[in-house]
């Protein structure tokens, strides 16, 4: 039994976890949440006593951290006795964070893939030139480390080892569809940190076809589908996390993944881009200033979490595996509906960052409960999915399944 959880990151995603651990620190014990800047740790822990969400009576500790420095993570993972990690601060930091809990011995959780500030859409599998190469360090220590385990990636990767193990006999194609049919009534915005939004969306975009790894451009080839609840929806095929540890992990010959974009995003985008001010290359200004374009562009953006007073909408995000079941071509879409504004009412987020939030508190409960404390590193699709699944049920992201045999809910 592990407890006592430290958060790193005081974003949108930050502010949902944080209140979700505290509507179950009866199993995860005391919350700590560190981050560059105290200010937001601490208006986050006001929230989770403004909306009253501890079921046991309790305080969040509030710290300063640069969580590059391994050492300071550390010390502050031994000052709280923590012995649970919930990475949801920038993916620059995962690799620190990582080694911070290696050397501890606790338990690590994110939410994303590693990044380098100066590197793009990296050779896949991306996981292979970062976190993968710490698996032995993992083994060794006997620390559990669960990567991506958010919604998109996390929550799908769990979707499609349900429809290659429990649904087909035998799995032609996983297509992950990520649909935002939200408003949130600004100009232009993104969803989360807008530096490693861009950054998914200018260079190449790799998916896994026919066994091997296929290349191709932003906003190159898309689809339409039918959703629930949010109905036709065009979506386009692009570079993402989960098709990085999927690839490997089963054995399904075609694995994409699909965002949806509205014209508007992708006029101001593509814009942006052909400009320049997307490059994550430093350029020297006339008056002699070094500035990144892309950093420059995430400062005058409007900051995601500022988003979710006045966001609506539902999202629809889900797992599309095609295949055969008893002789029989079937298609099963497992997935999950969000709505933007009882995500706010509930944790003062907006739903793009509940659904990225909610995933990784469940993890923690299970690690805490001796389910998922593997002492080994994993990606979500490698773990038993219905505990997981069963738990997000009762946390807020009810689980749906639409086959032959129509659409309801996915309770194991």
């Amino acid at each position: 039994m592990k407890k006592n959880i430290l958060i790193i990151g005081a974003g949108g995603v930050a502010q949902v976890v944080a209140h979700k651990c505290a509507q179950h620190n009866d199993i995860l014990g005391s919350i700590s949440i560190a981050s560059r800047s105290i200010e937001k740790c601490q208006a986050i822990a006001q929230s989770v006593i403004d909306k009253k969400a501890f079921k046991v009576a309790a305080e969040i500790a509030c710290y300063q951290l640069d969580a590059l420095n391994i050492d300071a993570t550390k010390k502050i993972i031994q000052d709280t006795q923590s012995q649970i990690v919930i990475n949801v601060g920038s993916s620059f930091l995962n690799m620190s964070v990582l080694q911070a809990c290696i050397e501890t011995g606790v338990a690590y959780l994110d939410t994303a893939i590693h990044e380098e500030p100066h590197k793009i859409c990296e050779t896949p599998p991306w996981y292979n030139n970062y976190e993968w190469k710490r698996r032995e360090a993992c083994r060794q220590n006997h620390v559990t480390a669960i990567l991506g385990v958010g919604f998109d990636p996390g929550v799908v990767n769990a979707y499609a080892a349900v429809a290659v193990n429990d649904c087909l006999d035998q799995t032609d194609s996983l297509d992950i569809i990520d649909i935002n049919a939200g408003s949130h009534g600004r100009y232009f915005a993104t969803n989360f940190d807008p530096e490693i939004n861009f950054r998914e969306f200018t260079g190449q975009v790799w998916s896994w076809q026919n066994s091997q790894w296929t290349s191709n451009q932003m906003f190159e080839v898309k689809r339409t589908d039918d959703l629930p609840v949010v109905g036709l929806q065009t979506s386009y095929m692009t570079g993402h996390d989960e098709i990085h540890s999927l690839s490997q992990n089963l054995n399904v010959p075609n694995i994409r993944f699909w965002m949806g974009f509205g014209d508007h995003y992708i006029n101001v985008f593509t814009i942006l881009k052909n400009l320049g001010l997307l490059s994550e290359q430093p350029v020297t200004t006339a008056e002699g200033l070094e500035v990144v374009p892309l950093k420059v562009v995430k400062a005058v953006l409007p900051d995601p979490s500022s988003l979710a007073p006045d966001y609506c909408g539902k999202t629809c995000i889900g797992t599309l595996a095609k295949g055969r079941k008893d002789g029989k071509e079937q298609d099963v879409f497992i997935y999950n509906v969000a709505d933007h504004k009882e995500a706010y009412q509930e944790v003062g987020s907006q739903g793009i960052s509940y659904t990225a939030g909610v995933p990784p508190v469940a993890a923690a409960i299970l690690v805490a409960q001796g389910i998922w404390d593997v002492e080994k590193m994993v990606n979500v699709e490698e773990l038993d999915p219905k505990p997981f699944l069963n738990l997000l049920n009762r946390m807020g992201l009810p689980n749906r399944i639409r086959d032959e045999n129509g659409d309801r809910a996915l309770v194991f």
